[in-house]
């Protein structure tokens, strides 16, 4: 038998797998989430110096820097990472948590980033098996990881991230007619009343907000974030994905005030509830639209 049949018939085996490369896709993520908002950074000051018409400016940003390069190194001492100091988890455990040339501290959160990668990873394997759906799922949870958590970081989510997230599942829209029985893509008419409703929920939210308040309360990453998950999962998943995100949303909110002593004024990244809500609406959305349903009397 070859992979691809084992793959096919062994659930274990194909969760063990997907698992493995979650994991590694785990450690490509820890990479987008801290140099892509660098990139971003570095081409709005050169965006600026051209419209400022600065010349002669000193740029100390030089050399090419992207997600490739250069190699990855330790942001104390600037060592490059050796191949087998960047095992997922592995390699973390080996060094003690601490860089090999200066023993200076690594972050505990590139571990965890990978762990959640191959967990979410192994759970759409269990979920969906063998097949184009459980690809699409991953792509799906994978961009939901990276977006969570440069969110966190800078309260950012990326256009070069949300724009291919919402073009793709509209894309995608186009081939329902000829793959059949899968729940990640849409009709043509589903996907697009999804991306709209997505967008123009929150920005009407948005500007109502803003009308009475004078503030803004959330960023157009959002917008476009709840478009591309409409896009995706359809316009039906869209008031489930709302509730949840805004019920865990408020959950968090109320603890950090309470216990971590947050002030009231101080924003919190909304991306998160909502990349969570989402990847549990592709999961176990149907179920649970199906039992509110039930228990509301309404089927």
């Amino acid at each position: 038998m070859d992979a691809i049949g084992l793959l096919q018939s062994s659930p274990a085996f194909l969760v063990i797998m997907t698992t493995l490369l979650g994991l590694l896709v785990g450690s490509f993520l820890n990479v987008v989430i801290y140099r892509l908002p660098i990139i971003m950074q570095r081409e709005w000051r050169s965006q600026c110096r051209e419209l400022l018409d600065i010349q002669g400016a000193e740029n100390s940003e030089t050399g090419k820097y992207n997600l490739l390069r250069p190699r990855s190194a330790c942001p104390s001492c600037k060592a490059p990472i050796k191949a087998w100091q960047n095992i997922p988890i592995i390699s973390y455990v080996l060094l003690n948590g601490k860089c090999a040339a200066c023993e200076a501290r690594i972050s505990v959160r590139y571990p965890l980033i990978e762990a959640l990668a191959g967990l979410v990873s192994a759970s759409v394997a269990w979920h969906f098996g063998f097949g184009w759906e459980m690809l699409l799922g991953l792509i799906f949870s994978w961009t939901l990881i990276a977006l969570s958590v440069i969110d966190i970081d800078h309260q950012l989510l990326p256009d070069s991230m949300t724009q291919p997230l919402l073009w793709l599942g509209l894309a995608l829209s186009l081939w329902h007619a000829d793959i059949d029985g899968m729940t990640l893509v849409q009709s043509p008419d589903t996907a697009i009343i999804g991306a709209l409703a997505g967008y123009l929920s929150l920005w009407s939210v948005y500007q109502l907000f803003k009308l009475l308040t004078g503030k803004e309360g959330m960023g157009y990453g959002d917008f476009k974030l709840l478009a591309a998950l409409g896009a995706w999962l359809g316009w039906k998943t869209l008031p489930l994905i709302v509730i949840l995100s805004a019920l865990v949303g408020a959950a968090v909110g109320i603890a950090f005030i309470v216990f971590a002593g947050r002030g009231r004024h101080k924003p919190i990244p909304f991306g998160p509830f909502l990349a969570a809500a989402g990847w549990i609406a592709m999961m176990w959305g149907d179920i649970l639209i199906n039992r509110y349903l039930v228990i509301s009397g309404l089927q």
